[in-house]
């Protein structure tokens, strides 16, 4: 029995409340409704449906004030939201908030309710009654912890939050929502007479044809009222003379009933006809029953004779519910899969016309001897089951099997008890088991085996009949297959530990593919390259360091030799495989390439060309020219210095061309040749002549990013195809207004901004930096997103993470846009699950859209470890799905994520197996996703779930990269080559450029996402005073990379923008400029005194840690709307406004009385007048720019405050163009710093005024007067300069606007 609610009594009847306002609950001890009965444990608050909205989850939680209260009182409380029959049909329906403990049945809420049953519904999809024992609550809070909740109070709080009810909902009356049904064929309002005769009025009705049914109801009511449902199979519809474009539809049987019908068209009139005459001629036959909560089979069917396919997956079905089955004499095909079945009824023996029979993921310990007595039965699926043992001799007597699939049981050895063979077994399927060692040599007509992901060391087979093979993800070092299989057209054998090629393979006279790659081998056997059958050979991932010459013509088509050891290839190869259309051969040794044949005219069929990651010279290039088939040219990562225009200008039927990782000065004049040219990518060379591709028609990608471009020359009008053009990384590129303007229509346009370095950014910049790369592949859209804040919080912290959808976008552009934000309030919140309860609680806020869609995801987070003073920075990655993170640790990869996947986490498949859910042949749950764990497809719980995988570990000195990639990245690169490959490259950018780039090379079609973190974290980023260091000056911070790293895509530094963002997300535009008239008379800033500087590496006290906040400042300015008094002037940077009022936001520090030091960057920079304050000890440093025309501020801080309000938005900057690009702002602002408490306002703004104060006169204090003057002494004995020394007198200086 539950506990009483807040302020409730014992009495008879319920206690309801109407809605009180909004935002606050009825009140606990109020008097309308009534008072509570003797069953305390429930309260009841009715809320009508229309106002709480109806059709989706609710925005807030619905608890009011005072149950909050009640609910603290006890983890055991809480409440659960009872809707009506029908969410979505707000005229009737109502939504009932009820106040109970974890105690409280369901009986209890029902007798409170007035109502008989409570339903439970899950991801909006399955719905189930509950029992009256069953406890409301505690179901709730088992889902919670189930999606990875551990906290009591945290669940109490999370199970009373309104959107919950998007992942599970409780309904008093079983829910019928016909708007949502997928068996609608057609609807309307119409006017509908019932019956044959005139007698009955003809009337408005909502009809619908749905599935094999017309519906009729009421106009005002809809479905939610009295419905007429007239069956039309074996009926008729037939058109009526006597009224113009009207239908009368029939029923069958005896007791037919007729509906007239009358429509307002003669198209719409044709169109029912055409539909409801296909239903009417159509057989029942086909029914199919899967997720409809059954428990027994429904008794109407056992008197269907003409039923042949029957489907009952994903129900509650027992042996007890199984009913009179032999009744459906005609049943051909019956699937059970996913119910709770443990054995079959003797009935089913009389289903002599059974074919197929799916058994998959039950609770069968041993193959059902029901089987036998099914002689038609050729076909059973047994899949997830708890088999051990494969019994041969049971399956010999079953002779007229044909099919079994046996996957993903606890199979571990195959068993007879004689040596008879089976002679009808053709197709058999073992994959995902626990087998060591497997003979099948009896099964003499066995056509196609798969055995993948086994354990397997040995395999025997028997090769009479034999035509495919799949043994992939084996331990396999030999394979016996006798005789030799002379039907064989299929063998794959790779992720295996095979040396050689197996003999009897040489000898198959018909095989035509053959996959080997990922083994041991050594070396290529001759007979296998002269097979007159092959047509496809894998063999890449081995160790071959050379292949045999080839003598004839073979037929071979694919051939894939990447990742081996190879300085050449046969001589022969592109004479004698004329046939050859697909050739990879990246990451190897290679030099040279063989020759084509010597004729004028090339017979070379070849079209895909990967030679990524070798060490091919120019010399190479005119080999190329033999094949002037080429579609796809891949040349990255090799010694090319040129690429001669002659050779360029004969590829006309070129359609991808990758150059990057060369050393090109310049893309060949003739590339206007390849008029089917979509892709040209060059990045991560010395170009710095922008090529002449925009007057290619087909070209839509263009990658020219880290280069050394200048300027580009453009036509006037750009191919409306292109669709992409990325310039990121070219330091020394300047685009014009001209230039911008043309570009406006492209959908993603990537550039850099000028890199700004605030206090906060520099300390960052010194410790980080990170470079992202997105390529879409082969797809058709980019469904990869990623976030990067190197700046995070109000400390030096860093988030990054990855997010790939799949199939879909959305998800991850939510998941970029929201997830920063969630992190900082769990941090705020928690110091030990906030990472977990971060992705939680992402995985709630995606609402309706989570309940289909789902994403994987991973997030990493870089804190100062201010606590931990032996360690300064620690890094905490958690992720779901495939999207994985990797540490580089002295040159050596460390994995910091798990993948999440039914193929390679067998404790994942193996709860997911347990719970029942469907696992498709290609190794999908419900044939949707491979992974187990991922944000969203709440429809898939609890098969999929959303808890991630949390590691922590501090960093040291040793930590240099940190990567991040999808799985589409980590599918092609292992660890150990990714490490190793961007290694050596100081620019981030380019690092996760090669990365993606490598992938693609290496067969990646899909779309990839890489991020690079280039990590510097130790003694040698410390600027502290007490180790011989001090800050640098508005310059910034330098970093110890030899080689400065290219600012990043997406780290507010380089903008990558797509046109479909939306205004609220980039929403900043240039506006007013601020004016200064008066001169600027410094104080050299060295004289100031100062406390000792400390680093995050060495942080100081509590009492000065290091605070940000943001400010504005109004100015009066004369300027236009745009913020440009004419085309020439640049845009001013750092600066938002409306029109009139300018925000520019400023660093705010704690500095406790004492001064910051500052070094000069230039010497045409000055400083103002900078006197501590005599009280407050407020130090104000405005650096200001000495230039008559620009009247500007000094450049400097560039973070943009429209922005800055959303975490997840920050590093999005720049002008918006009007198709939704964005153009970096240019460098035109000072550096204004302010080292002070914030203003005490709450908004953390404050509007400057237009005139100067008296009070903002700087005086020096008592206390540091005597330092300053003994500084300023000795800054003019030094100084031998006389102007310099007559800027060290401290004058007061009049500000324009005084902050």
């Amino acid at each position: 029995m539950g506990e009483a609610g807040p302020g409730l009594g014992p009495g008879p009847g319920p206690r309801e409340a109407q809605e009180p306002e909004e935002g606050e609950a009825a009140a606990p001890g109020g008097a309308r409704g009534g008072q509570s009965g003797p069953r305390g444990g429930i309260r009841v608050l009715k809320r009508n449906a229309k106002r709480a909205g109806s059709r989706g989850c609710q925005s807030r939680s619905r608890v009011g004030s005072r149950e909050r209260t009640w609910l603290k009182g006890d983890v055991g409380r809480g409440c659960v939201y009872v809707y009506g029959r029908d969410s979505a049909a707000a005229a009737s329906s109502d939504l009932r908030l009820v106040l109970c403990t974890v105690d409280t049945q369901a009986s209890e809420i029902c007798d409170r309710e007035g109502r008989k049953n409570l339903f439970l519904q899950l991801h909006g999809d399955l719905v189930r009654r509950l029992e009256p024992t069953e406890k409301p609550l505690q179901i709730v809070y088992d889902y919670l912890a189930g999606l990875g909740f551990d906290d009591p109070l945290r669940m109490q709080e999370e199970a009373a939050n309104s959107d919950l009810s998007c992942m599970i909902r409780f309904y008093s009356e079983k829910p019928c929502q016909v708007e949502q049904m997928d068996r609608i064929l057609l609807s309307g309002v119409y006017n509908v007479r019932k019956g044959k005769t005139q007698l009955h009025k003809w009337a408005e009705r909502s009809v619908t044809l749905c599935g094999t049914c017309l519906i009729v109801s009421s106009v005002k009511d809809g479905h939610a009222g009295k419905m007429h449902i007239l069956p039309l199979i074996g009926g008729k519809v037939e058109e009526m003379k006597r009224r113009q474009y009207t239908l009368a539809f029939t029923s069958a049987g005896a007791q037919a009933q007729t509906y007239h019908i009358s429509f307002g068209t003669l198209a719409e009139c044709q169109r029912w006809h055409r539909q409801a005459s296909t239903i009417v001629s159509m057989r029942f036959s086909v029914v199919d029953l899967s997720c409809y909560s059954l428990e027994e089979v429904p008794e109407h069917l056992f008197y269907s004779q003409d039923i042949t396919y029957l489907n009952l997956r994903h129900n509650f079905m027992r042996r007890s519910g199984a009913g009179s089955l032999d009744s459906l004499c005609s049943l051909q095909t019956f699937w059970l899969d996913g119910n709770l079945l443990t054995s079959l009824p003797e009935e089913m023996g009389n289903l002599q016309q059974l074919s197929c029979l799916g058994l998959s993921f039950n609770n069968f310990c041993e193959l059902p001897a029901i089987c036998e007595k099914l002689v038609t039965l050729d076909k059973l699926a047994l899949a997830g089951n708890l088999l051990e043992t494969l019994d041969l001799t049971l399956l010999n007597r079953m002779s007229h099997i044909k099919s079994v699939d046996l996957r993903l049981n606890n199979l571990k050895r195959a068993a007879a008890d004689t040596l008879k063979g089976n002679k009808s077994v053709a197709y058999m399927d073992l994959r995902d088991n626990q087998m060591t060692d497997l003979d099948l040599s009896s099964l003499v007509s066995l056509e196609q085996l798969h055995c993948e992901r086994n354990k397997l060391r040995e395999l025997t087979l028997s090769g009479v009949c034999l035509r495919a093979l799949y043994a992939s993800s084996n331990c396999l070092t030999a394979v016996s297959i006798y005789p030799v299989p002379g039907l064989l057209t299929c063998l794959e054998l790779s992720h295996n530990q095979l040396q050689c090629v197996p003999d009897w393979a040489c000898e198959a006279k018909k095989l035509e593919v053959l996959d080997l790659s990922y083994n041991l081998l050594l070396e290529l056997p001759s007979r296998i390259l002269r097979s007159l059958s092959l047509r496809k050979l894998m063999v890449g991932h081995n160790r071959l360091q050379s292949l045999p010459p080839l003598l004839e013509h073979i037929p071979l088509e694919v051939l894939d030799l990447q990742h081996n050891l190879l300085t050449k290839l046969p001589e022969t190869l592109f004479v004698k495989a004329l046939n050859l259309r697909y050739l990879n051969v990246s990451a190897n040794s290679l030099e040279s390439l063989p020759s084509t044949c010597m004729e004028e005219e090339s017979l070379s069929m070849l079209q895909l060309l990967y030679l990524t990651n070798n060490n091919l010279t120019d010399q190479c290039i005119p080999v190329l020219v033999g094949h002037p088939n080429l579609r796809i040219l891949h040349l990255a990562n090799n010694n090319l210095l040129t690429f001669p225009a002659s050779k360029l200008s004969k590829l006309e039927h070129l359609e991808e061309l990758n150059l990057s990782g060369n050393k090109l000065k310049t893309i060949p004049t003739t590339i206007a040749n390849c008029k089917l040219l979509h892709t040209l990518i060059a990045h991560s060379n010395e170009i710095s002549i922008f090529p002449e591709i925009l007057h290619l028609p087909r070209i839509q990608f263009v990658d020219l990013s880290c280069n050394e471009l200048t300027e580009i020359l453009i036509p006037e009008a750009l191919p409306g195809a292109l669709q992409e053009l990325d310039l990121s990384g070219n330091a020394n590129l300047v685009l014009e207004h001209r230039t911008l303007d043309i570009f406006s229509h492209i959908t993603t346009l990537k550039i850099d901004a000028k890199p700004s370095l605030t206090a906060d950014s520099a300390l960052t910049s010194a410790f980080w930096s990170h470079g992202v790369a997105e390529m879409a592949g082969q797809r058709n859209k980019l469904c990869v997103s990623s976030l990067a804040l190197g700046s995070f919080a109000e400390g030096v912290e860093a988030v990054y993470g990855m997010f790939d959808g799949d199939k879909n976008e959305e998800l991850p552009r939510l998941l970029q846009c929201t997830m920063a934000d969630v992190l900082l309030e769990e941090v705020q919140q928690s110091d030990t699950m906030f990472m977990s309860n971060t992705f939680l609680v992402s995985h709630r806020k995606l609402g309706m859209a989570g309940q289909k869609l789902g994403s994987s995801a991973v997030l990493c987070y870089i804190r100062n470890e201010v606590a931990d003073p032996a360690s300064n920075f620690s890094l905490t990655v958690a992720n779901v799905g495939t999207c994985q993170a990797v540490l580089c640790r002295s040159g050596k990869a460390l994995p910091l994520s798990k993948v999440f996947s039914l193929e390679q986490c067998s404790e994942e498949a193996s709860r997911v197996k347990e719970q029942k859910a469907i696992i498709t042949e290609d190794n999908k749950v419900n044939g949707v996703t491979c992974c187990t764990r991922m944000l969203g497809c709440t429809y898939l719980h609890p098969w999929i779930l959303p808890k991630p995988h949390v590691s922590s570990i501090p960093l040291t000195v040793q930590d240099e990269l940190l990567l991040l990639g999808n799985k589409a990245l980590w599918e092609h690169l292992s660890y150990a080559e990714a490490v190793s490959a961007v290694r050596h490259l100081h620019d981030p950018l380019a690092a996760a450029k090669k990365l993606c780039t490598l992938a693609q090379s290496y067969g990646c079609q899909d779309n990839v996402g890489a991020m690079v973190v280039c990590l510097n974290i130790g003694e040698d980023n410390c600027t502290c005073e007490m180790h011989g260091l001090t800050l640098t000056g508005p310059g910034g911070f330098s970093s110890t990379s030899t080689k400065p790293a290219t600012p990043s895509c997406s780290s507010g530094i380089a903008s990558e923008f797509n046109s479909e963002l939306s205004a609220s997300e980039v929403s900043s535009e240039v506006g007013s400029t601020a004016s200064d008239e008066h001169s600027a008379v410094s104080l050299d800033v060295s004289l100031l005194p100062r406390q000792e500087r400390r680093c995050s590496l060495h942080p100081v006290p509590p009492s000065s840690i290091f605070q940000r906040q943001p400010s504005s400042a109004t100015f009066s300015s004369n300027q236009s709307d745009n913020g440009l008094d004419s085309d020439d002037e640049q845009p001013v940077e750092g600066v938002m406004t409306n029109g009139s009022k300018v925000e520019v936001e400023v660093d705010i520090h704690c500095c406790n009385g004492k001064g910051l030091e500052l070094e000069h960057s230039t010497a045409e920079y000055k400083s103002s007048a900078v006197v501590p304050e005599d009280d407050s000890r407020v130090v104000l440093i405005i650096q200001r720019q000495n230039s008559v025309n620009s009247n500007t501020v000094q450049r400097g801080v560039r973070e943009k405050c429209e922005l800055q309000k959303s975490l997840s938005t920050c590093c999005l900057y720049g002008k918006k163009l009007s198709n939704g690009s964005i153009v970096p702002l240019e460098e035109s602002l000072n550096l204004i710093e302010v080292a002070t408490e914030a203003p005490k306002k709450k908004t953390g703004y404050f509007a400057a005024p237009s005139q100067m104060e008296p009070e903002d006169q700087f005086v020096v204090p008592p206390d540091l007067e005597e330092e300053v003057k003994e500084q300023m002494k000795q800054h003019q004995e030094d100084r031998a300069d006389q102007e310099l020394k007559e800027h060290a007198v401290p004058l007061p200086e009049e500000f324009d606007t005084a902050l």
